[in-house]
């Protein structure tokens, strides 16, 4: 007991101390998935509004397949985007691999199913009388997405927030296609594991703490926004 206690003092005067370590691993991992969030929502809720808009052949099956891949196991899409980047892939010569826009690339393929089925269940629960109205005014298909974007923002706020919770939470990507490089590509989750490894637990219990913290923060605006809406 003496040894956690005095391990959590030494994890919480890191992180009060405002360690430049500790804070450019945490700066790493919020600036990764914030640009994945928003990669992922640019293409994901036009397409889930889309959804709501038109009737196409294998709706029904897409959707089976968004609610699929929202369960979709980080290491497979490490592994599959691995060996796209590496030197003999197709994408090898990109030099993408071990850098911070490979992890990107991989954290908007994983989160990217999850805001594009929550769009569709946000814009599926908009007003019925919503979509009749907007065609009986002449509105374009844009005009009509406007429309559900307005009506349902607060529920895509909270796809948005729940799809970071899901990235900033990730190792298998950032460890597989990110090498967790000191200072440029090692996030929150591979740089625990990493120090706990090397037996440094009170750096890796203060990036938990910090890691603990941002995700009740991410719930709480999950909560609020689906209280708002």
């Amino acid at each position: 007991m003496d040894y956690f206690s005095g391990a959590i003092s030494a994890a919480l005067t890191l992180i009060f101390s405002f360690d430049r370590e500790v804070y450019t691993v945490v700066w790493t991992s919020l600036h990764i998935s914030i640009v994945a969030v928003t990669l992922a929502a640019l293409f994901g809720i036009p397409l889930g509004i889309l959804v709501v808009l038109r009737d196409f052949p294998g709706k029904r099956l897409l959707q089976q397949v968004l609610n699929t891949l929202m369960a979709l196991p980080t290491v497979v899409v490490g592994l599959l985007l691995y060996g796209l980047l590496t030197r003999q892939g197709v994408l090898g010569g990109l030099g993408l691999l071990y850098t911070t826009g490979a992890i990107i690339i991989g954290q908007t393929l994983l989160i990217l199913p999850i805001i594009w089925n929550l769009s569709i269940a946000a814009a599926a629960g908009a007003d019925p009388r919503l979509l009749p109205t907007s065609q009986a005014l002449g509105a374009s298909t844009l005009q009509q997405g406007a429309m559900y974007v307005n009506e349902v923002k607060f529920a895509l706020a909270a796809a948005m927030v729940a799809g970071f919770g899901r990235a900033i939470g990730e190792v298998g990507i950032a460890m597989m296609l990110g090498g967790n490089i000191e200072g440029f590509t090692r996030t929150m989750t591979t740089a625990i594991a990493l120090e706990t490894s090397k037996g440094e637990f009170e750096f890796a219990l203060a990036l938990g703490i910090l890691l603990l913290a941002t995700a009740f923060l991410v719930n709480f605006i999950v909560q609020r926004f689906q209280s708002m809406g």
